[in-house]
């Protein structure tokens, strides 16, 4: 009987390099996107929980900003955060509803949370102080195709003066951004193909090996970004990076060394030689059906073809999320 080889894997990535004393619409400074470089990796059978595989992850946190997903919202887990200095801001699940508390000028409004499970000895466990963030958030497809959804944002910057909730809602939305490191180990490097191993230490060294040539080619990005100021990095093709490092290393190209050593080498090259166009990149990627997916593709929901689309959002002001229609 084969071994079970289902894995379940969670990254932190640096999604953007936040600047001292600057407003989140500054962030990253002069637009330019984070490297998106591995920070730290959990990783372990899938019978286990994101959210323990994430606890795993706190200690590599610092004092900037953690983005995720609803299913992050548990309180222990955002305490566990606010312990380590960093700020967080991450959507919430229709599940919670909480109390307004104070209301702020910009539609969010203060309030405290705490888990909702009684524990002996603990109580409810200790309160946290947050800020919701509700809203309307409406993509529009460049083919007229509208696609509305709810969000409620919970967020550690209570200050709406210095944090305006439109600004908020913005950085979320950015979120994606971090997904492409995900889309990059799965799609790009591994293009298709699954692991091979069919023993525990096999499958993390084969998981290690990925982590390693994603760091070392997103290093290569953090170095041309550092030679060339003006360039932004989101303009640096990840493909054309894998596809010139594994020229050089399998046939041996540009291998031979004929001047200095710099930051600059053959693979950089490459990259500088095919870069993204300068405009702005819109991402909605056509959605396709995995090959080894266990889930169905949902016929007619997703645009089979990537388009530009508009974004536009409208917070709610009174503080009525669970009560509200849109119109």
């Amino acid at each position: 009987m084969r071994p079970r080889r289902s894995r379940r894997a969670l990254v932190l990535s640096q999604a953007h390099r936040r600047g001292e004393g600057v407003r989140l619409s500054d962030a990253p400074p002069r637009g330019l996107g984070g490297t998106r470089a591995l920070i730290d990796a959990a990783f372990g059978p899938d019978r286990i929980g994101e959210l323990s595989y994430a606890h795993r992850l706190l200690a590599s946190l610092n004092a900037s900003m953690l983005l995720a997903d609803a299913y992050y919202d548990a309180v222990d887990f955002l305490n566990a955060v606010s312990e380590t200095g960093t700020a967080f801001l991450l959507r919430s699940t229709r599940k919670r509803c909480p109390t307004t508390r104070h209301a702020l000028p910009d539609g969010s409004y203060l309030t405290f949370i705490r888990s909702q499970h009684y524990r002996a000895g603990r109580g409810y466990g200790r309160r946290l102080q947050v800020r919701i963030v509700e809203a309307w958030v409406t993509v529009s497809l460049e083919d007229g195709t509208p696609r509305t959804e709810l969000w409620r944002l919970i967020t550690s910057l209570l200050d709406a003066d210095q944090y305006p909730a439109r600004e908020l809602i913005e950085i979320y939305h950015r979120r994606w951004e971090a997904v492409t490191c995900y889309f990059s180990l799965k799609s790009t490097i591994l293009d298709g193909r699954i692991l091979r191993s069919r023993t525990v230490p096999g499958v993390e060294q084969e998981l290690y090996a990925l982590l390693t040539v994603y760091q070392a080619l997103v290093r290569t990005v953090d170095d041309l970004t550092l030679v060339h100021a003006e360039l932004p990095s989101h303009r640096i093709s990840f493909t054309v990076l894998l596809r010139a490092a594994a020229n050089t290393i399998v046939a041996g190209e540009g291998m031979a060394i004929a001047a200095a050593a710099t930051l600059v080498g053959a693979i950089g090259r490459a990259a500088l030689a095919n870069l993204h166009p300068p405009r702005s990149r819109h991402r909605l990627k056509a959605r396709m059906r995995k090959r080894h997916s266990k889930y169905p593709f949902t016929r007619n929901r997703h645009p089979r073809k990537c388009m530009r689309y508009k974004l536009r959002t409208t917070i709610i002001t009174d503080c009525v999320l669970d009560k509200t229609a849109h119109g």
